[in-house]
């Protein structure tokens, strides 16, 4: 996997850079800045980029949309944005554009390596890896709340584990139960928030994705 790193704080950047290099993975690029983001992007086609939100020169929200532009510019490529904190209101205008290839983590992820380059490979692939604490908030602030109160706690987890891009199998691994339990609580969820049930794990996770991007009412 060919990957393009953007962040400004130095130590993290080479952090990263190391411990993707070491799990096998090609960094094409490591810049602090956005511009030269996008520019590293243009140059090395990676299969994803690994973007902070807040970067030079404005360090406001340089990093989200630098990754807009690659999203727009560069479809192709994964962008997974990563943040030290949740803010709802850009991964909703990041997950605005569709939310297959596409992540957002908090950076106390980047500790679990296993955790963290699992995400960018679902990511790279065109799936989707929402931070737990992501989902958590971008459901708070759903239009739809009066549905996800209709759901059981147990079906709450079950749909944030899908909104993270996790397959039935992982989601039954990760609660401890039975791969037939994780379906029927699947078959639940989307019959209470009234979208179409199908086969495709990543389609019905994308399906939840966009009802958690909802805003909040006006």
């Amino acid at each position: 996997m060919r990957v393009v790193i953007a962040e400004d704080a130095a130590v993290l950047r080479e952090l990263l850079a190391q411990m993707l290099t070491m799990r096998g993975h090609e960094v094409a690029a490591s810049v602090a800045d956005a511009d030269a983001l996008r520019a590293a992007v243009t140059e090395h086609a990676p299969d994803i980029a690994v973007v902070d939100i807040r970067m030079p020169p404005t360090r406001t929200d340089d990093g989200l949309r630098a990754a807009i532009d690659i999203r727009e510019r560069h479809p192709e490529t994964g962008v997974l944005l990563f943040s030290q904190y949740v803010e709802t209101k850009y991964a909703t205008r990041l997950l605005a554009q569709g939310s297959a290839g596409v992540g957002y983590l908090l950076k106390e992820r980047v500790a679990n390596v296993a955790e963290f380059t699992d995400a960018l490979e679902r990511v790279a692939a065109g799936g989707t890896a929402l931070d737990p604490e992501v989902v958590t908030q971008l459901a708070s602030a759903s239009r739809r709340t009066e549905k996800l109160e209709a759901l059981t706690d147990r079906e709450r987890d079950v749909m944030a584990l899908m909104a993270e891009g996790r397959s039935n199998t992982a989601i039954a691994q990760q609660l401890h139960v039975s791969a037939g339990t994780v379906e029927k609580h699947v078959a639940a969820i989307f019959g209470k928030l009234e979208l179409p049930v199908s086969g495709d794990h990543n389609r019905r996770a994308l399906a939840v994705i966009r009802m958690l991007r909802q805003g909040p009412r006006d």
